[in-house]
């Protein structure tokens, strides 16, 4: 079982441990902000489980039908789950300006602030599993998912912090203030993760800083004498490079091959834990002034 497998199966392990103490908590203290956190923890499984689905389809190699391999269904999974965080937001939102207008006192708080310490505790951990597993693999899916229990530590820590204001204080409208909160940042993050995989899903390019880097070992290379119509893009854990070499008339086919062979080597170590398919197109001359009508 490959490492992310494992992160989607200790994330989903972990959310059901919270449903179940969150859930018992919030419906017997009353309070939104534990209740909302009892929510997020529920669509975390829901979350975690489709995830599983996502990389395991997409670690399939390429077939007849899907030339390029299914790496793109982890940004589709980063666009669902990120949908999924938006309505939980939006809902969490709705049930803190109910609350407000309904003040009910709340009960159980010494039992609520527990479970929001363990909450606290347990998320941290799965965070710091997550990041780890994300910048090993790569994993656009694991990379969404930490993002998502990073938001649940933060929430976390303003619910218990709420709650110790609320015993100490017994002002009951701090419990809605922070579900409003909670609310906004949710989806703000949620923003973060469509936007994310969004970009991939229409062929965005690669981080301009990759691709300096990538247009600096081309020119590097003493048989090139320029380049031009390069495409970058990137799928699953697949970076995919398109590019038209320019070399002189009368270089030899071998000589331009290795060169090509040489700059493909280099760009590949840019990122050494992730594929790479690179095509590149060996010009006597610039094509691109031809095409442009500049010849």
């Amino acid at each position: 079982m490959t490492l992310q497998k494992k992160a989607t199966i200790v994330s989903s392990f972990t959310a059901t441990i919270l449903i179940i103490v969150k859930l018992a908590i919030g419906i017997m203290s009353g309070s939104v902000a534990v209740l909302a956190s009892a929510i997020d923890s529920v669509l975390d499984l829901i979350v975690s489980a489709f995830n599983y689905f996502a990389i395991t389809k997409s670690e399939q190699p390429a077939d007849k039908k899907f030339n390029y391999g299914k790496g793109k269904i982890e940004a589709l999974a980063a666009v669902i789950e990120g949908t999924v965080i938006t309505v939980s937001g939006v809902y969490i939102f709705y049930e803190a300006i109910r609350k407000a207008f309904n003040q009910k006192e709340l009960e159980y708080l010494n039992a609520s602030i527990i479970v929001m310490l363990i909450s606290l505790a347990l998320t941290i951990a799965l965070v710091l599993f997550l990041n780890y597993v994300a910048k090993k693999t790569g994993s656009m899916v694991v990379k969404s998912d930490a993002l998502h229990y990073k938001t649940d530590v933060l929430s976390n820590g303003a619910i218990l912090v709420s709650l110790v204001l609320i015993q100490v204080t017994n002002f009951g409208l701090i419990d809605s203030i922070m579900g409003v909160v909670i609310s906004i940042y949710i989806i703000h993050s949620a923003y973060e993760i469509i936007k994310d995989g969004v970009y991939i899903l229409l062929d965005a390019s690669l981080d301009e800083v990759i691709v300096e880097k990538i247009k600096n070992i081309i020119l590097e290379e003493k048989e090139i004498s320029d380049f031009h119509y390069l495409k970058t893009r990137k799928s699953g854990h697949t970076n995919f490079v398109d590019v038209h070499l320019v070399f002189s008339p009368g270089i030899s086919l071998i000589k331009a091959h290795h060169a090509g062979d040489r700059i493909e080597e280099k760009i590949k170590d840019l990122i050494d834990d992730e594929e790479w398919v690179i095509n590149a197109h060996l010009d006597p001359y610039d094509d691109s002034l031809l095409n442009d009508g500049k010849l």
